[in-house]
């Protein structure tokens, strides 16, 4: 009895070890294909539950979502103008034959070598073509657009898409970067010393127009002055002579008042002149008349 639970569990176990071999799942991020005695039996792109036959049949798994290839270190090419640059760059890929795939390169280390090898001829030709300035910044955008079109022409013979090229960075090697620095230097140095040149000379230019303008806008309001105080004079002397010959005895008195006050402004003035001096006359008589000591006598 015993003998016959443990045969019936074998036959169990058996049963169970080959049907677990005959199933198999595709996840949505893979690709499989079924072999069959070494020999791609089918290529299975979609999802789900799937069935071959024990030890005749085996599957392999790829990867269906798109890939980065990133260079560990910057590669070196040359320009036009022959010299070195440092390029950093990475290439997104991804499978679309399995079949032409597995048969060109077999794995992913395969296809990686592959399109390593693929970027780097075709960058190394695009850079020949250009010169540092154009690799740098002019012309950046169309080497990745080219590259991209060339490596996918390429790519496609292996089962393979390119989706993108990108330069992550292109700089120039420490050596040459010590120089290019410098005569960048000397060339902004040069270009600031014009500049500042040209400046002062501008500034002198400024301050002699301004200079002259101040000069002949004084002359111009001096001469204006001039002639109002001209006019300004001759109105007043008109002005005085048509008093004078209204009543000049009125106006030898104003005028006799105003000398006055000139001159007895302050209490420490004093004035030397002769007691019958023409000066005191409106001090002594209120009709302006000098009077003659001799006839006082």
């Amino acid at each position: 009895m015993r003998q016959g639970i443990n045969a019936v569990a074998s036959i169990l176990v058996v049963v169970l070890v080959v049907a677990a071999s005959m199933i198999f799942t595709v996840d949505q991020r893979q690709y499989a294909i079924v072999f069959q005695l070494g020999e791609v039996k089918k290529v299975i792109a979609d999802p789900g539950l799937y069935f071959k036959w024990p030890l005749i049949q085996n599957v392999r798994f790829f990867d269906k979502r798109i890939l980065t290839l990133d260079s560990p270190e910057p590669e070196r090419f040359i320009t036009s103008e022959k010299k070195n640059v440092l390029v950093d760059s990475f290439v997104k890929w991804k499978i679309v034959d399995p079949k032409l795939y597995y048969v060109s390169v077999g794995d992913e280390a395969g296809a990686r070598t592959r399109l390593s090898q693929t970027v780097n001829a075709g960058l190394r030709e695009e850079f020949g073509k250009r010169t540092v300035h154009e690799v740098v910044s002019g012309e950046r955008d169309k080497i990745m657009e080219e590259m991209r079109d060339k490596a996918d022409l390429d790519a496609r013979k292996i089962g393979v898409q390119i989706i993108d090229v990108r330069l992550k960075r292109v700089d120039l090697p420490t050596e040459v970067s010590e120089s290019v620095y410098s005569r960048m230097e000397a060339e902004r140095k040069r270009v600031a010393n014009e500049l500042r040149s040209e400046g002062a000379a501008e500034a002198e230019k400024i301050r002699a127009d301004a200079d002259r303008q101040r000069e002949v806008i004084v002359a111009e309001a001096y001469r204006d002055a001039q002639k109002v105080k001209g006019e300004g004079d001759a109105k007043a002397a008109a002005i005085y002579a048509q008093a004078f010959s209204q009543s000049p005895e009125f106006y030898a008195f104003y005028r006799s008042m105003e000398a006055y006050r000139g001159s007895f402004g302050n209490k420490s003035d004093v004035i030397v002149v002769e007691p019958n001096s023409e000066f005191f006359k409106y001090m002594k008589n209120a009709g302006g008349a000098v009077k003659n000591p001799a006839n006082d006598r």
